[in-house]
């Protein structure tokens, strides 16, 4: 992973639910391809656990340190992690990550993540275990549902190129989806993972793609698994 990629555009950090802070900012997937992302942050007194982690400017990193201390770094999907080693680096912290993620060469040195693992306190970690890449999801104490690549809530792509709005309105994207593409490798298997996630106690989601889901997120996940053809009932 290098360590070295340059902050992109980014907005402020945002306390969205108590102790717990989304900033989104662009990320640019190849030439002509520059998404939005969303990275969260959770406060446990004075130490920060950052997920799906997304380097910031000056003035963003100004922002973190006020919040208060980095001490971990959680990666959640398989195709996230870009900014990870900067962080290690940057903030001297471990970075944790599900076992197929944690096993691949890039990121051999994390932590193992796991549901009795993890450095969330009472939060309750589901790392995805029937699907062919990596992911997990957390549910943060208040019943905030963190989530990478599986579960999308696209309510605009404002910050999107104009060849990624075309590729994300074909491919399917939109309000609570289980990510189109991300479905595709990790196979239909999966459904037990979201089986487990649904009966999780969670009200709100904060995704790693798209926007903030409110109160509603528990029949958004359903309604995405309906979607999806992955319901067992």
């Amino acid at each position: 992973m290098p360590s070295d990629r340059p902050p992109m555009p980014h907005g402020p950090l945002r306390e969205e639910f108590p102790d717990v802070f989304v900033v989104t900012g662009a990320f640019r997937m190849k030439p002509g391809v520059t998404i939005t992302r969303n990275m969260t942050i959770a406060r446990q007194g004075t130490d920060l656990v950052v997920l799906n982690a997304a380097r910031l400017t000056e003035d963003g990193e100004r922002a973190l340190a006020a919040l208060g201390t980095v001490r971990h770094v959680v990666r959640l999907g398989a195709g996230h992690g870009a900014d990870d080693a900067y962080y290690a680096q940057r903030f001297g912290v471990p970075v944790w990550a599900p076992a197929p993620i944690r096993q691949s060469r890039s990121i051999a040195d994390a932590r193992e993540l796991t549901a009795t693992s993890h450095p969330l306190g009472d939060a309750h970690v589901l790392p995805f275990t029937h699907g062919r890449i990596g992911e997990a999801a957390v549910v943060l104490p208040g019943g905030v549902l963190v989530s990478c690549d599986a579960f999308q809530h696209w309510t605009s792509f404002e910050g999107c190129s104009l060849m990624a709005k075309l590729v994300a309105k074909l491919s399917g994207f939109g309000p609570t989806v289980i990510g189109p593409m991300w479905l595709k490798h990790a196979g239909p298997e999966v459904a037990r993972d979201f089986e487990a996630l649904a009966e999780l106690p969670f009200q709100h989601l904060v995704p790693g793609h798209g926007a903030i889901l409110r109160d509603t997120a528990k029949d958004g996940l359903r309604t995405a698994m309906r979607k999806a053809k992955l319901a067992t009932a």
